[in-house]
């Protein structure tokens, strides 16, 4: 593969350079003061203000261009280079009889931007970068507390379910989604160790930009053992939009995961076993049944973690696969974003997922994870290898590499560099890889 020379992100040196000043009792004390006066819960539940500001050098290398089926062959696209920043700024209200409100803004600004940022702005002599220049009201809700054990929220929300893999923000990309929605979050006291999450949304608004219409009660139920998480699940996402009938569906699951008591003072096992069913739902055109499967084994002793698993989604043609539309994909079959079941949301690489979708063929992903923490868990080291295949396990898609390295410094400040590659001799996808710098503040 071909490595165009990419600028280099002047701006990441300087944030090396400031955050390691983290350590020095003069830096510690203008943190705690920026601390406190952003955080008036200081003096009492009065709110605060929330900051966060992620800058991000990412760099995308592919062999070729997008390949969809019944197009012409691909034109070699150029390397993709962006330097982005996202700046989000939100007001927490005082709580007042039991009511709360919160308003975000977040906007995202291009340093450098020869990148194809998607869907709103094509430009296609680049790879694909899925972090487009906008600005908008990210949240915007009213809670209430006033019954016991209950939380209740009104409006623009981020909501996270379980592992993300169903419902989730995107929070891998510079701009999260978010949803317009009421949310149940009860605590039963009476019955120890279960929580209920319910919910009903009524618009999407995803990290690109796009809108789209729903009709989606949601259902998650928690309980919580000494051995791990007991969960639940039943989801009811009805797209309103004709144009996307074809991803609305009704998923069930069971859940368990979570790890052992502790053994020798320092080893844990570590678990996971999942199945699902999705099946079309209300008005999506296509009739279809099929099946997640989701397995963990590992083991953690004394800093390091080793696991194993796979995780298969069933396909049976075209718009009659297992699909995760509302989910934080990226966490899930390689961060380089080429083997995705096929998505509404360009959280994955777009037009491969195409490929996916037009094949209608199920994914199996086997893969091996390997973690290390460091200086009290402010060092962490992650590794992971996969194998990908359709269902059948009869044709290999490819494989990945991916790693990563974040240091945190104290709760406000961290770095992370990451790396993924993607290689394949299968000619429906394109050798890939992606590197990623990251510096994020956040109060």
């Amino acid at each position: 593969m071909t490595q165009q020379k990419s600028k280099q992100p002047a701006l990441l040196s300087s944030a090396l350079m400031s955050l390691a000043l983290s350590s020095t009792p003069v830096f510690a004390d203008y943190t705690q003061d920026i601390e406190d006066a952003l955080n008036f819960n200081h003096y009492g539940n009065y709110g605060a203000v929330k900051a966060d500001i992620n800058y991000r050098w990412e760099n995308v290398n592919q062999d070729k261009g997008p390949l969809i089926p019944g197009t012409k062959p691909p034109l070699n696209v150029k390397t993709a280079n962006a330097n982005t920043t996202r700046v989000r700024l939100g007001l927490l209200s005082p709580t007042i009889y039991d009511f709360q409100g919160y308003a975000e803004y977040q906007g995202l600004y291009a340093l450098e931007d020869d990148y194809n940022q998607g869907v709103l702005v094509q430009n296609t002599n680049y790879s694909k970068i899925q972090d487009p220049q906008r600005n908008e009201l990210d949240q915007l809700w009213l809670s209430y507390k006033g019954i016991d054990d209950t939380v209740v929220k009104f409006g623009r929300q981020r909501i996270k379910y379980d592992d993300d893999r169903f419902i989730g923000n995107v929070g891998w990309r510079q701009l999260e989604q978010t949803y317009d929605a009421v949310t149940i979050l009860h605590n039963y006291q009476t019955l120890f160790g279960l929580t209920v999450n319910a919910a009903y949304l009524g618009h999407l608004q995803d990290p690109l930009g796009q809108n789209a219409k729903l009709s989606a009660p949601l259902v998650n139920f928690n309980y919580k053992t000494d051995w791990g998480n007991v969960v639940a699940y039943g989801y009811w996402v009805d797209f309103q939009d004709k144009l996307m009938a074809a991803k609305s569906s009704q998923t069930y699951g069971l859940r368990f995961d979570g790890k052992s008591p502790q053994f020798y003072d320092t080893v844990n096992f570590l678990y996971t076993a999942e199945w699902g069913n999705q099946s079309d739902y209300a008005n999506n055109p296509n009739h279809y049944s099929a099946d997640r499967i989701n397995l963990m084994g590992g083991v953690s002793a004394f800093d390091f973690t080793l696991s194993g698993a796979m995780e298969q989604l069933d396909g049976y043609g075209v718009n009659k696969t297992f699909n995760t539309p509302l989910g934080t994909n990226h966490a899930f079959q390689g961060w380089a974003d080429v083997i995705k079941n096929p998505l509404y949301l360009a959280d994955g690489s777009g037009a491969t997922a195409a490929v996916s979708k037009a094949l209608g063929q199920g994914i199996r992903d086997i893969f091996a994870t390997a973690g290390f923490k460091m200086l009290n868990d402010s060092i962490v080291m992650t590794g992971v290898y996969h194998d990908f295949y359709d269902d059948t396990g009869s044709v290999k898609f490819g494989s990945e590499w991916d790693f990563s390295v974040m240091k945190k410094f104290g709760k406000h400040y961290s770095l992370l560099a990451k790396y993924a590659d993607f290689y394949t001799a299968n000619t429906a996808f394109t050798d890939t890889q992606k590197i990623w710098l990251q510096g994020n503040i956040t109060f």
